[in-house]
């Protein structure tokens, strides 16, 4: 999968559920606003700055669960209703699901950053730094849904989900921090051989060093 087929796929997806989303206009923007920006960030860079195929394939899963949710906001996407029949939740934790994948996929995307752009070194400083960058920005995006409260009261309901959970900004982060955790641990040689197909050389080895051993 290339950078077209990846904006193609999202376009077409974009379009069939904006059509007539079952949330509101603001709260379908809001939740599909990081899809459209990814959008044209991948369409303005990909010629000067490939990004790997496992990236994008991640970043094409990740669009998809977050357009499902802003087409029916996650307090009501169908999945998450089986998942409390299956399981016996007392909510829907579609957006659980959703935070997961919030740092599952940018902390591949934030990896390759890492060492594309600065050059980091393959020790164990590299997962830690993308593990922390992704549960910081996990902060810093319940940040934004405080002060979409404070802006627009209840009306903020739909896009923030809680459904009277007054742990949800907290749970959201934990399970940010888990899908960043995840990936490192179970994707980086694969990220590592996908950057090397990427570039056409040969993979470099994935197995993390201890901070100051030799790279």
């Amino acid at each position: 999968m290339n950078a077209p087929i990846y904006i193609a796929i999202l376009i077409l997806l974009e379009m069939a559920l904006g059509i007539a989303p079952k949330a509101d206009r603001v709260t379908w923007t809001l939740e599909n606003l990081p899809v459209w920006i990814g959008i044209v960030w991948i369409g303005l860079t990909y010629r000067r700055f490939p990004l790997s195929q496992l990236l994008l394939i991640l970043l094409t899963a990740h669009s998809v669960v977050l357009a499902v949710g802003g087409f029916y906001t996650y307090a009501k996407v169908p999945l998450g209703f089986w998942m409390q029949d299956w399981f016996g939740f007392e909510r829907n934790h579609y957006d659980r699901i959703g935070h997961f994948w919030q740092g599952f996929a940018p902390a591949v995307l934030v990896r390759e950053l890492l060492l594309r752009k600065a050059r980091m070194p393959k020790t164990l400083w590299l997962p830690a730094t993308t593990i922390m960058f992704c549960i910081g920005f996990s902060a810093i995006f319940e940040m934004f849904e405080w002060l979409t409260v404070v802006i627009g009261g209840s009306a903020s309901d739909d896009y923030l989900g809680t459904q009277g959970d007054k742990w949800d900004a907290h749970w959201d982060m934990f399970y940010c921090a888990i899908g960043a955790s995840i990936a490192m641990l179970g994707l980086s040689r694969l990220h590592d051989r996908s950057l090397a197909a990427n570039s056409g050389g040969p993979p470099e080895d994935a197995r993390p060093k201890f901070p100051g051993s030799a790279t």
